[in-house]
């Protein structure tokens, strides 16, 4: 009795550990799917979070979605895909390329966003526009910190946000280490 009792709870351990692990398994799956979103899938969606925060109806929601999406396009078919140089490792005139070059493209935005305010303009009104600008702005910070990481967390900042340049925490409530030859 003991043996089949044995068996059993073997069996039943082994039904329990193996549904665990082909859980984790379909969440990594999960997982990786929702890190292999397109830009486009992420541009709809982030559409629609917009629309939904500003109450569209319908028929300006899909008007606005159709727009957004036209507009991060054309936006990043406006970012540069070359590999960049380390600016330590540029020369003077590469470095002034670069600013240059910075320019120009901040120009291009500039002019992309006037060219679609006008066309948001159709159909939301001024306030609905200012608070697209705003919600697009939040996402791209949370994509950012999401980017970057919680370097903070990780003690490499000093209280003004700034790095330190050696991956210690600087600043008004970090001790400093005092000099090693008794002369601090």
């Amino acid at each position: 009795m003991k043996r089949v009792f044995s068996i059993m709870l073997t069996a039943i351990m082994m039904v329990a550990f193996s549904t665990a692990v082909s859980a984790q398994d379909n969440n990594k799956a999960q997982q990786h799917k929702k890190q292999r979103m397109s830009r486009e899938q992420m541009a709809e969606m982030q559409a629609k979070h917009i629309s939904r925060q500003l109450a569209l109806d319908d028929a300006t929601s899909q008007k606005f979605i159709e727009t957004y999406s036209a507009y991060q396009k054309e936006v990043w078919a406006l970012c540069p895909q070359g590999k960049r140089k380390k600016k330590a490792d540029m020369t003077d005139a590469e470095t002034e390329k670069a600013i240059k070059d910075q320019f120009d493209h901040s120009q291009k935005i500039l002019t992309l966003r006037q060219e679609y305010y006008k066309k948001y303009s159709k159909f939301l009104t001024p306030k609905q526009i200012q608070r697209v600008y705003e919600l697009e702005k939040q996402s791209m910070n949370r994509l950012s910190k999401r980017g970057k990481g919680n370097a903070a967390g990780r003690g490499q900042f000093n209280g003004k946000g700034k790095p330190d340049g050696k991956g210690k925490p600087i600043g008004k409530f970090h001790k400093q280490s005092k000099p090693q030859n008794g002369n601090g």
